[in-house]
């Protein structure tokens, strides 16, 4: 991979590990699928009157917003809210690494090393320590949701790709026209309209600073970069960046809102990112930026 993508990686795999102790603050006082139809209401509008839609079908749109806002960011604040600390969200979110590898494979003819599978069992061990350790109910369905997201962003990954969008700041802000509705609607579906009643007085300086951060930084110039490598390089050569994710993400958790890890979970975790090490780890000659594989134009 060229130095400036790497640099880019670098950047936005920060942008998105301090966005888990940032939108943690703004769950204190907001619902989360609330909050996540803001993040991408505002995200949309007003940019989308003045921005022409990508040339793609609007159904690799529609699907990638839906997947995207409800299917992954919705559902990881939920998870975060009922339980699961940020740091630890941001850690298990990457197994999606595994889930995009094995769409690389059934989609796109991508190979798998026996040293990814290696990585995907210390993983799946790791992972399967942090639940052990989780206390109550809520807890455990925590850690379940936010493995579901992982499997969302996975699928999202394989849209981007089977799309050949070219214009990728455009995809990002028409796809965030979709989510809205979906998540306030899950929202009144959970809790009624109290959500919505209470929003006014949530709306501290704390929760819009953390809507904006997640608005202009975690998703307007994150995503563009992320999606960008993913038209660049093959999904299997961008996925195992995400490993820097909960590196900032724990970090910036123990810093931002005082989290702290209990020794066996230290332990689970050190097991996971030994797996995603282990399981990702490419050779520099496989790493030069190649063009989308001509399966990806099939359904244009």
């Amino acid at each position: 991979m060229l130095k400036k993508h790497l640099s880019l990686a670098v950047l936005v795999t920060l942008v998105w590990g301090v966005n888990f102790p940032i939108t943690k603050l703004g769950l204190r006082s907001i619902d989360p699928f609330v909050l996540t139809g803001i993040r991408f209401a505002l995200a949309a509008l007003p940019l989308v009157f003045f921005i022409k839609r990508p040339a793609v079908k609007f159904s690799y749109v529609a699907a990638y917003g839906f997947i995207f806002g409800l299917g992954m960011w919705g559902v990881i604040n939920y998870g975060i809210q009922v339980g699961v600390s940020p740091g630890i969200a941001s850690l298990i979110i990457q197994l999606s690494v595994f889930f995009t590898m094995g769409w690389g494979f059934v989609l796109f003819k991508e190979k798998i090393r026996g040293a990814q599978m290696l990585g995907a069992l210390l993983a799946l061990i790791g992972l399967a320590g942090i639940i052990s350790t989780q206390e109550g109910n809520h807890a455990v369905l925590g850690v379940m949701l936010i493995v579901l997201s992982a499997v969302a962003w996975s699928v999202g990954n394989v849209i981007i790709k089977k799309s050949g969008v070219k214009e990728i700041f455009s995809f990002m802000v028409w796809a965030s026209l979709i989510p809205p509705i979906p998540l306030f609607l899950t929202a009144w579906l959970m809790h009624g309209s109290a959500p919505f009643e209470s929003l006014q007085a949530s709306l501290d300086l704390t929760a819009i600073l953390s809507i904006l951060f997640q608005v202009y930084l975690a998703t307007h110039f994150a995503y563009w970069g992320w999606n960008s490598l993913l038209k660049l390089y093959p999904v299997s050569t961008v996925a195992p960046l995400s490993l820097l994710i909960p590196v900032f993400g724990i970090t910036s958790s123990m810093l931002i809102i005082g989290e702290r890890i209990s020794t066996p979970n230290l332990i689970s975790i050190g097991i996971i990112i030994a797996g995603l090490a282990v399981g990702l780890y490419r050779k520099p000659a496989n790493l030069a930026p190649v063009e989308p594989q001509p399966i990806v134009h099939m359904d244009r």
